[in-house]
């Protein structure tokens, strides 16, 4: 059975940057999706896109495919008042925060001042060049209650 959408794929990843530190890689041996539901990024579900189980492949993702390419504009400073225990605040954390245009972004602390914070709204993997290794391992029809959620179910279905 070939990838394509509404299937359900299971494979194996490591996923490496370009001086080969393997940056993440498939938990417990393999990780599944819901193909054409915009689950992953658009260069690796294009790469898996007619490949069937069994298949081994290595991709390189650009930015453009992956995580898009740093935007200078996302990383802003904010007043430390706009964090509710700024003791605990450091450098490499995360906070969920409300984007111009009401989205929600994950912001990364940058750097820590006396009555500032500079925070990046860019994903951490944003310009950044994606090597993926895969083996898919099972390619399944995906059900109609998989399909009409827009992901995976585990067995014994899915409880929202």
């Amino acid at each position: 059975m070939q990838i394509e959408d509404h299937k359900v794929v299971t494979l194996h990843y490591t996923l490496t940057d370009n001086e080969g530190a393997v940056i993440d890689k498939s938990e417990d041996g393999s990780f599944a999706y819901l193909h054409g539901a915009r689950n992953i990024i658009p260069g690796l579900e294009n790469a898996l896109t007619g490949k069937t189980a069994g298949d081994e492949f290595s991709v390189v993702v650009s930015p453009e495919e992956g995580y898009g390419m740093r935007n200078d504009s996302m990383i802003q400073e904010v007043s430390r008042s706009m964090f509710e225990d700024d003791s605990q605040i450091a450098v490499g954390m995360q906070f969920h925060a409300q984007g111009p245009n009401g989205e929600m972004l994950v912001v990364t602390v940058k750097e820590i001042n006396d009555d500032s914070v500079v925070v990046d709204g860019n994903h951490p993997l944003a310009g950044v060049d994606l090597n993926f290794d895969v083996k898919i391992i099972e390619v399944r029809d995906a059900s109609q209650e998989e399909v009409e959620h827009g992901h995976v179910h585990g067995a014994g279905g899915h409880h929202h």
